[in-house]
């Protein structure tokens, strides 16, 4: 299967899970080619733009920031980020994520179901 970038489906999601701003979701995988998968995406936040905090109890999410540089608070601890990092939360833990720099902040994200 290939997927080309022109038939992959974009949203615009206003306050992500009670963040600020605005966060681009591109979804890279279409629901029906995912397995144990709830979500396969490229995020964009642009400058200021947060997810807000929440949980992952019965599954696991990946962010691998591609671009940009943010702050990601991880069970209560704030950690910068920046490209080439990988934020894992799961098994009940929390997080939430700030596009902390000038321009966008890019990631793939990956839920996979427990």
């Amino acid at each position: 299967m290939v997927v080309q970038r022109k038939s992959m489906k974009v949203e615009v999601k206003p306050r992500l899970r009670d963040g600020e701003g605005n966060v681009t979701m591109t979804h890279l995988v279409p629901a029906e080619a995912r397995r144990h998968c709830s979500l396969f995406a490229e995020l964009s936040l642009e400058p200021g733009a947060s997810i807000g905090y929440h949980d992952h109890p019965q599954n696991v999410e990946y962010f691998i920031i591609q671009h940009g540089t943010g702050l990601v608070t991880d069970n209560g601890t704030e950690v910068p980020v920046r490209k080439g990092d990988v934020v894992i939360t799961g098994n009940g833990s929390f997080h939430g994520l700030k596009n902390t720099g000038p321009g966008t902040l890019d990631m793939i994200a990956v839920i996979m179901d427990l």
